[in-house]
Order: structure tokens, then sequence, then C-alpha cells
């Protein structure tokens, strides 16, 4: 994997600019980092995962349909009905998803 390192370099007029310049970084270095440990997500949130990923599905559906609500907006005034529509369908499936998503999350919390 690569990612781009900023130092400075001569510009022709010789003020100094940013120059780019390619590292490469390992998957091992990636795979040590920060993100990954042998704690529980659980441990740290004092949620349990499976609680914590449904919460976070219907949320993620929630913001994905009100989302789509804009991109509908956009294409109705591009007038460009193939895609509204191709976004209304998406934000009806997200809808559901969400729809799904609060009817378990009522079950298994006690609503």
């Amino acid at each position: 994997m690569r990612r781009l390192d900023r130092t400075a370099a001569e510009t022709r007029n010789g003020r100094r600019r940013p120059e780019r310049r390619l590292l490469s970084t390992s998957v091992h270095e990636l795979e040590v980092g920060h993100m990954t440990s042998s704690k529980e997500s659980s441990d740290v949130t004092g949620t349990k995962d499976k609680n914590y990923n449904l919460l976070w599905f219907t949320e993620t559906c929630l913001n994905n349909a009100l989302r789509m609500e804009t991109y509908i907006q956009d294409a109705d005034r591009e007038k460009d009905t193939e895609l509204a529509e191709l976004f209304r369908k998406a934000q009806a499936d997200s809808r559901k998803g969400a729809e799904l998503g609060k009817q378990l999350l009522r079950s298994r919390l006690g609503d």
C-alpha cells in the first residue's frame, strides 16, 4: 500500500512548494497499528458488539434515507428521472432496513 508524503521542492520561480513523494507501507505495519487490539470493543464501550452493530446499522440506514432525499432533489432539479428513481428505490430500501433494525432493537432492549 502506498501513501503520499509532502516535502519541500523548488519551483521554477524560486518559491518553495510541497512535492509529493511515494512511501511504501506494508500490510504488517497496518496490522500492528492502533486499530488492532486483543481487547473486545465491548470492554471499551460497555456495549456488546452485536448490540452496537445493530444500533450502527439502524442509524446508518436512517442517515442514508436522509442522504437519498438530497440526491433525489438534485436529480429532480436536473430532470434526470432515471437517476431520481434509482435514489428513490435506494431510499425505500434504507427505510426498510431502518424499520427492521428498530423492530429488532425494540424486541432486544425491551420497549
